[in-house]
């Protein structure tokens, strides 16, 4: 996975279609930009994940700064060279190594939380939201 902090920045694209291709050619098995990208279309249409913080028409800037395997952040997350990062169409998550049996276990539980939650949907009775009138008794008594 190929990480890249360019600030937020959303003005000038910092990967296209040629340079997606040219980093899955390389073995890169997705990317992750806190920038901006172009060629949306020919990106998706790509079995080659892509996510970017936005998209312009913008060309990218070609002689620019940059580093290679060192910490950086996206979106205010810090990614470590050697993290596992993972991502779907709501967001992304670097992982350190060390950590992955805990947040797999806590994904797990929380997964089955969701679950259950929607089968009590699904069977007409009504969720626990006790905790939000607690919280808004607190937020009224100040």
């Amino acid at each position: 996975m190929l990480v890249i902090d360019g600030a937020g920045d959303i003005g000038h694209a910092l990967m296209g279609d040629i340079m997606s291709n040219y980093a899955e050619s390389l073995g890169v098995r997705g990317v992750v930009i806190d920038g901006a990208i172009r060629d949306v279309g020919a990106i998706r249409a790509h079995d080659f994940p892509v996510y970017a913080r936005g998209v312009t028409h913008r060309g990218p800037y070609k002689n620019g700064p940059g580093e290679i395997n060192v910490p950086i952040t996206v979106g205010g997350m810090v990614v470590h060279p050697g993290d596992i990062v993972v991502g779907d169409e709501d967001g992304v998550l670097a992982i350190s190594p060390g950590d992955v049996d805990a947040v797999i276990a806590a994904a797990r539980i929380q997964a089955a939380k969701e679950a259950e939650s929607l089968r009590t949907i699904a069977e007409g009775r009504r969720l626990d939201r006790s905790w939000l009138s607690q919280q808004f008794e607190r937020a009224v008594k100040g």
